[in-house]
């Protein structure tokens, strides 16, 4: 296994990090403050009584807590809730300025960094585009990028930085020839540590995880994840991603490729078959432009800034959700999903019209047997990778991930 191979494989999706590591002063919370600030964080305003509730703390534990955070900065007081009988509740919500982190995503046609709050919000962000990523480029974007994005912050900002996720494909080096790099020129990243190299260039920790992983953990916290338990997740950059989230939290696998959904096999209208990242993937829409004479370079400077190519796109919406449905039909087969969730690297118009072409495409499907998902719009767009990134620092040292905050909701009480 490579290098990159190797960070990606073992960065959890939402890992807990060692309190030692960092040069920031923000320290790593204990783990019952953790689970009051989940819980603020999953509901968007808890009181005392409602915390105590849920958890099986004590009214005095739990007071404590949120005294300790609401003195730190993490938690503020909203509007006194006046029932009929005893004092009014007090409700406490994250304060948005109290954290902020750092995400990255590199993908094969650009590169974004994103400065987070704590509640998910992005205050700053910066976009790169290019022909194919080289590691000098990579590092030359992120370290500057960060100098960039901290000399807008304030030094009261910069002290509450947790760290920086980075959001990135597994073996850059695969598909070169899709993307039009020259024979060789990606095989740089087969021994280039990313993980380790940008640790080296900046002063706070450093978290890694894949691309299409690093979205779905979005999708999760800040998109459909609240209401829907079980999903699984396709997000289509240049080439088509996913994950699969079971009882609130992201499911990795034996290997952490649990939710590689670009490799499901899919039968074209001439009855060939391929995988599903051979159809619906921007790459392709982009080659079918180019085949028809038009520029494609709209498609990679931002999400928000596409054009409607006409014919082309209407094309290649139809095809990916002729293969979009057979994927989801066949994920539906193996596990009793609620939902599936389509979001990628365009416009929220264009995902809406792929959506919908989707649940056509469905129709047309056999679907003996079969309980089909909810097909449902992404909620968190086309940023969810650097957003998933973000994540990863915020979660390590503040937050517990969905799977354990699930369990605790559930049976409630003090860790064992």
């Amino acid at each position: 296994m490579s290098s990159l191979e190797d960070g990606l494989a073992m960065s959890s999706p939402l890992p807990v990090l060692d309190p030692t590591g960092g040069a920031n002063q923000v320290r790593v919370r204990a783990y019952n403050e953790r689970l009051v600030l989940s819980l603020v964080r999953r509901h968007g305003s808890q009181s005392k009584a409602e915390i105590a509730r849920r958890t099986g703390l004590s009214a005095q534990t739990v007071s404590v807590i949120m005294r300790s955070l609401e003195k730190d900065g993490l938690l503020i007081r909203g509007a006194p809730v006046r029932g009929r009988v005893g004092q009014p509740s007090i409700p406490l919500h994250l304060n948005p300025d109290a954290v902020y982190s750092f995400g990255v995503k590199i993908g094969r046609r650009s590169a974004d960094l994103v400065l987070m709050d704590f509640v998910g919000r992005i205050r700053l962000q910066l976009h790169q585009t290019y022909a194919y990523p080289l590691p000098q480029d990579i590092m030359g974007f992120i370290t500057a990028g960060i100098r960039d994005l901290e000399s807008q912050m304030t030094g009261e900002q910069r002290r509450r930085l947790a760290g920086i996720g980075i959001a990135a494909p597994f073996e850059l080096w695969n598909w070169a020839e899709e993307v039009g790099a020259p024979a060789g020129a990606m095989d740089s990243w087969r021994s280039f540590n990313l993980q380790a190299s940008v640790s080296a260039a900046i002063p706070y920790p450093v978290f890694l995880q894949n691309d299409a992983t690093s979205a779905c953990g979005a999708e999760l916290v800040f998109g459909v994840g609240p209401s829907y338990p079980d999903f699984i997740y396709f997000f289509i950059g240049s080439f088509i991603g996913g994950g699969v989230v079971l009882n609130s939290a992201l499911f990795v696998g034996r290997s952490g490729t649990a939710g590689s959904v670009g490799s499901l096999p899919v039968r074209g209208g001439d009855g060939a078959t391929s995988q599903l990242l051979e159809v619906a993937s921007i790459f392709v829409l982009e080659n079918m432009l180019r085949q028809r004479g038009l520029d494609p370079q709209p498609l990679w400077y931002s999400a928000d800034d596409w054009i409607d190519f006409g014919e082309p796109l209407e094309t290649w919406i139809e095809d990916a959700a002729t293969a979009l449905a057979q994927a989801i039909v066949s994920a539906a087969s193996i596990i009793d999903f609620s939902a599936a969730v389509i979001d990628g690297g365009f416009p929220a118009w264009v995902r809406a019209r792929l959506v919908a072409a989707t649940v056509r495409a469905v129709g047309r499907l056999d679907l003996q047997g079969v309980i089909m998902p909810e097909l449902l719009e992404g909620a968190v767009g086309a940023q969810a990778r650097a957003i998933g990134g973000a994540c990863l620092p915020i979660f390590a040292r503040y937050l517990l991930d969905q799977n354990v905050l699930f369990k605790e909701i559930e049976s409630g009480g003090e860790p064992g």
